[in-house]
């Protein structure tokens, strides 16, 4: 257990290090699907099907700013809205098979990036040190202020 707050100095290094990485690896994109497209077709494809308010509360975004997004996504074929059975007036969103594969197109040169950057500049014990804090910033992804609610990947 830890016995003391982490410092501010701390997170901002932390923050600055994500961050850098985040941007890396977005710059290895395919670059089919907008950034924002990305987020909710991932959310979707990895939370899914979940409704519009739900999909808005965790990519913590106001309902009325996916409109525009989902509307795109669906003319393209590849999300879905089908009739929520537990309440008929609201929707259901999933993500297509061309959903699914336009996000593995997306994403598959920023795994590829990170695989070789890890294969060049990491030893074992670097690649468990990293696997072990993917796991804690999942864990800290899910802090809402008042504890931790479970975000996948």
């Amino acid at each position: 257990m830890r016995t003391r707050r982490p410092t501010l100095d701390e997170a901002t290094i932390i923050r600055r290090a994500t961050t850098s990485l985040d941007a890396r690896a977005r710059a290895e994109r395919h670059g089919e699907l907008s950034l924002n497209s990305v987020s909710v077709l991932g959310r979707i494809m990895t939370q899914g099907p979940l409704t519009p308010g739900e999909l808005a509360r965790q990519l913590r975004m106001l309902p009325q700013s996916l409109t525009r997004p989902l509307a795109a996504l669906e003319r393209a074929g590849l999300v879905r809205r089908t009739p929520d059975p537990a309440d008929r007036r609201g929707a259901l969103l999933a993500a297509t098979a061309a959903g699914r594969r336009a996000l593995r197109r997306e994403m598959a040169p920023r795994t590829r990036w990170l695989a070789d950057a890890i294969d060049a500049v990491c030893d074992e014990d670097d690649l468990a040190t990293l696997l072990q804090a993917a796991q804690i910033m999942q864990r800290l992804a899910g802090f809402d202020g008042g504890g931790v609610a479970p975000v996948e990947p």
